[in-house]
């Protein structure tokens, strides 16, 4: 079994501890083959737990200190200070985590949407939030962006690692409709695809998102529906007529 990680870094975010890791050097087997670090899903909790110890190594902190949060797609943040306890944090609904703090690496779960890295390193802030469309829209990078502005960031820069490209991303008119009803200059996020439907470009999206709140990004360019050998997919296997996904994890650390 392969067991050796394997992690995606971003210039961007060169001077700070970071990875978006693949499905690569996982201990999971069958439908999660991999690296699956997904809590929820019904990959055995053993295989998880191997996981994500392997990440926090990766990451230099210990298992319990690899914060996540319950991903509901909110616009949701949460400050992870000095005296809290990781392990409520863990069970919190929200999308996104900031902090300060130096003994933890905050990470989110994602199998298609965005997930962001941001960090301020000069004021010793970072913050990671999971972006699907839903998410995205509804405020999460910006709640993200401000939660670190409230811990004294001034100079962010955001990475959005491995997500659905746009041209995997088929949606319905109505989801078009409802975009374009939010702002009319969205409908330069879509596109004709070759079923006559719209694709979304959901990492155009977040890259205008994350510059209009003012924050250095770029995309690492990764599509997770197009690299099966690397990254796990809800579309896709929802396509493949899979019962359930893996779930990619992307980490920051100061």
């Amino acid at each position: 079994m392969q067991t050796t990680l394997e992690i995606l870094t971003h210039p961007l975010l060169t001077d700070v501890k970071h990875g978006f890791f693949t499905r690569k050097g996982g201990a999971s087997s069958g439908l999660f083959s991999g690296l699956n670090c997904g809590r929820r899903s019904t990959d055995q909790s053993d295989m998880v737990a191997v996981n994500r110890a392997r990440v926090a190594r990766a990451m230099g902190v210990p298992v319990d200190n690899l914060a996540t949060v319950k991903q509901v797609h909110s616009p949701d943040v949460v400050t992870l200070n000095d005296d809290d306890d990781i392990a409520v944090v863990r069970d919190t609904p929200a999308d996104g985590l900031v902090t300060k703090r130096r003994d933890v690496a905050i990470a989110v779960l994602t199998a298609d949407c965005q997930p962001v890295l941001f960090a301020d390193l000069a004021a010793g802030v970072i913050g990671a939030c999971h972006a699907g469309w839903r998410g995205a829209i509804g405020g999460v990078i910006e709640a993200t962006v401000q939660a670190m502005r409230d811990q004294g960031a001034t100079d962010i820069k955001a990475v959005i690692g491995p997500t659905i490209s746009q041209r995997a991303y088929e949606v319905g008119e109505d989801f078009m409709e409802d975009f374009i009803a939010e702002d009319p200059e969205y409908s330069r996020f879509f596109s004709g695809g070759p079923n006559g439907r719209p694709m979304f470009d959901l990492p155009s999206f977040g890259l205008s998102r994350l510059r209009d709140a003012g924050v250095d990004a770029q995309w690492s360019g990764h599509c997770t529906y197009s690299d099966p050998e690397r990254f796990f997919s809800y579309r896709r296997s929802t396509h493949e007529g899979q019962v359930d996904y893996g779930r990619l994890i992307s980490a920051i650390a100061l």
